[in-house]
Order: structure tokens, then C-alpha cells, then sequence
């Protein structure tokens, strides 16, 4: 029973039961742990909850913990020797945990299992609980950004809504026809937080360049950011991109007052219940014609700790969650972090059409890092982009000075 409670005192046993057989079966049974931030209607509750009742010789006990206090609570409860044998961790922390003895090397578990393939796997969510060439997770879910377009406003300004931006100079392009300040529109709506939305917006568009955070001041990541720094300065994306997070500023889409967004499949059932007008995905401009496309990845991954004393209970649980990944997105709204998935049709035509670029988005998706260290990392990108934004810097020079915070963790 999942997180049982004693039985009814004074419960009367069942003839054919013998005592010895009770006790026996009570010795037998194990208990795991499970650490995630994941509420009732969301996946890991509902997971464990199955898996408890699928294996009567298991007990679950699931401890619903807060982001901020994740890191943390988890290293801490590590070094205490008090560490729950699975948890859920945002995939940019994975490798710090990895890299520090603190997660239980799944490699061979996972060569040996006829449930969980890496193959299956789309190659960012796979690289994120990567360490040292050994696998130390199993991704649990993932999602990516795109480019969000209202295709009424394109036709309104003589685009066409059939062929949307392919490269930033289009995409600049279009948002220069589509701002129109006298109805309180911009072209286009993104977080430039300083936070790791920011990072996660950004990171993608210096990839795509040729570069990345250990090139992150190379020709291409200050094109990128030149490029952002033409949409503040030419107010074709609003001021408080540079305060609002993906979330909030994906709503000034919805509300028709940017005419493109950049945003995750998370917005797919907002959009299809807020927006009133024709909206459409496609996939994030690129540099040039021709040039690598990439993307941001973002979910949690599953990871077993090291100091488990049910390795092979802990691994039997994975493997019953891994093999729920088909219904990850129709019972919960996320997507499966496996290319060997075909999600269901939800019987809306704009958000099918979406779900496809989305996947088709995570083709190209990267995992931030893998780094021990990426926190900092992450941190020294934000300052950039904020002191590029808001003109304190040149973007050349807010990406140099950001190299030098990253060489200087990278050693």
C-alpha cells in the first residue's frame, strides 16, 4: 500500500494466513524513498503510487520537497547518510551530483535492462545524466523552446503566414513589419531574466553560432547577443523582457500584443484556450541559412543515490517509470524525453501541429553543461545579457567579461 497506514487495531486475521507467514512476508518487503517537487497531478506521485501497488513486496514512500530547497536538501541529506534512493533532480544540477560520488552509476543496470534503451532517448536529455562517458540517471521528461507566431497579424502585414522566419535577419525583419506601437504590439515576446530562463533562452541562440558557454565571447555568441540587443533598442520586443520570465512573457503573446514568442510546448494548453487567433510553431530561426540548428532542454531526470541500500528495487522502480513514458504527455502535458515515442493526436489540430515541431525541436536540443558547476556558469551568462540589454556594456564586451567567470570555473 502506498505510504501505509496501520492496519485497523483490533484487525482480525485471516484464518488460512498463519502469523509466521505475516512476519515472514513483512521481513521480505522493502522500502524505498522518493524525493520530488512533482504535486498530485503531476507524474513522480502517481508513478510511485502504481509502483507501489504493482509490487506487493515494495513500499514506497514519496516526500513532495520544494525547488529552491532540492540542491541542498538533497546533498545534505547525502552527507548525513540520510538520502532518499531515488530522486528527481532538474537535469542542469545532475552532473554536480554525479561528479561527486553522490549518484549510483546506472551504465550497466541499463545495458542489462530490456526496458530502458539509451537509444531511445533524444541525445540532449541522454547527455544531461551523462558524467565521465557512465550514465547516472534516466530521463524523466524534458521540453524545448520554439517560435510561437500569430499568423492573422503576419497576413495583416503582408506576410505570409505559411513561411515564417527562417534566419534571425527574418526574424528581425518580421518583427520590424509586425511592432505596431499604436495598438500596443511588439514583434516578438522572450525572457532575458536574470535567471535561468534568461540563460535557457539565450544559450540555444550562441549554439546555434558556433559557439556555447566555453565560447561563449566567440564571433557567433556576440552576434546572438547583438541581435538581442537590436530588439530592446529598436522596441521590438517590450522593456520588462528584461524583468519577466518565460511564463509572463509568453502571456503578452496570448493577449495579442506580440505577434511572435519564444516559448516551450508548456504553453500549448494556455494557447489553445486564451488565444484568439490563428497562432502557429515553427522552429527557431537559425544564423544563416544552412547553419546547425539547436535548442534549449529543460525537465527533471530520475537518479538513484549512491548510498541506497535497495539498488536493485530502486532500479525495478526506473524501469516502471521508463516504461510509462507513452503516456507521459496524455495523462500529464509533458513530453518524453524518447524519440521512439509517437505521441497520440489530442484532437486539436493547432496544438498536434504544435506537439510536432516541438519534437521535431528536440532533435536539436542541448543539455546546459553538463557542468559540476553550472549554477555559475549559468550566472555569468545573465550578468551578460543584462549588461548588453540595458547598455552598460557593449555585447562584445559583456560576453568577454563573462568568459573570464567561466574559464575561471572551468579551471
Amino acid at each position: 500500500m502506498f505510504i501505509r497506514n496501520s492496519l485497523m487495531a483490533g484487525a482480525i486475521a485471516l484464518a488460512s494466513v498463519s502469523s509466521l507467514a505475516v512476519a515472514a512476508y513483512a521481513a521480505d518487503e522493502v522500502t524505498i524513498t522518493i524525493w520530488s517537487l512533482d504535486k498530485p497531478e503531476q507524474p513522480a506521485l502517481n508513478l510511485a503510487r502504481e509502483f507501489d501497488e504493482k509490487e506487493p513486496g515494495i513500499k514506497v514512500e514519496y516526500r513532495l520537497i520544494q525547488f529552491d530547497d532540492v540542491v541542498s536538501e538533497a546533498m545534505r541529506a547525502f552527507s548525513t547518510g540520510q538520502a532518499p534512493d531515488i530522486i528527481a533532480i532538474d537535469n542542469p544540477e545532475h552532473a554536480l551530483f554525479a561528479s561527486r560520488g553522490a549518484f549510483l552509476d546506472l551504465t550497466d543496470k541499463i545495458a542489462a535492462s530490456s526496458v530502458i534503451k539509451k537509444e531511445n532517448y533524444f541525445p540532449g536529455p541522454l547527455n544531461s545524466v551523462t558524467w565521465d562517458e557512465k550514465l547516472f540517471g534516466v530521463p524523466k521528461a524534458t521540453n524545448t523552446i520554439a517560435l510561437y507566431y500569430n499568423a492573422d497579424m503576419f497576413k495583416e502585414k503582408g506576410l505570409d503566414p505559411d513561411k515564417p522566419p527562417q534566419t534571425w535577419d527574418e526574424l528581425l525583419d518580421a518583427a520590424r513589419k509586425l511592432t505596431d506601437p499604436a495598438k500596443n504590439v511588439y514583434g516578438l515576446a522572450f525572457s532575458a531574466k536574470a535567471s535561468e530562463e534568461g540563460t535557457f533562452q539565450f544559450l540555444p541562440w550562441a549554439q546555434m553560432a558556433g559557439g556555447g558557454y566555453e565560447k561563449i565571447n566567440s564571433d557567433g555568441p556576440v552576434k546572438a547577443l547583438e541581435a538581442w540587443k537590436t530588439l530592446m533598442a529598436e522596441k521590438l520586443a517590450s522593456p520588462d523582457s528584461l524583468t519577466r520570465g518565460q511564463w509572463d512573457s509568453t502571456g503578452t503573446f496570448n493577449s495579442g500584443n506580440a505577434a511572435m514568442a519564444i516559448s516551450g510546448p508548456w504553453e500549448l494548453n494556455r494557447m489553445s484556450e486564451e488565444a484568439k487567433f490563428d497562432w502557429r510553431v515553427a522552429l527557431l530561426p537559425v544564423p544563416e541559412a544552412g547553419a546547425e540548428r539547436s535548442s534549449a532542454m529543460g525537465d527533471f531526470n530520475w537518479a538513484i543515490f549512491s548510498s541506497t541500500k535497495h539498488p536493485k528495487e530502486a532500479f525495478k522502480a526506473l524501469e516502471y517509470f521508463a516504461s510509462q513514458d507513452d503516456k507521459m504527455f496524455a495523462n500529464y502535458g509533458q513530453l518524453p524525453a524518447r524519440s521512439d515515442i509517437t505521441l497520440p493526436a489530442t484532437g486539436n489540430d493547432k496544438k498536434d501541429a504544435g506537439l510536432k515541431v516541438f519534437q521535431e525541436q528536440l532533435k536539436y536540443a542541448k543539455a546546459r553543461g553538463p557542468h559540476p558547476q553550472w549554477p555559475k556558469i549559468s550566472k555569468a551568462i545573465q550578468d551578460a545579457i543584462q549588461a548588453a540589454l540595458t547598455g552598460q556594456m557593449s555585447p562584445k564586451d559583456a560576453l568577454d567579461q563573462a568568459a573570464e567567470k567561466i574559464n575561471a570555473v572551468l579551471g
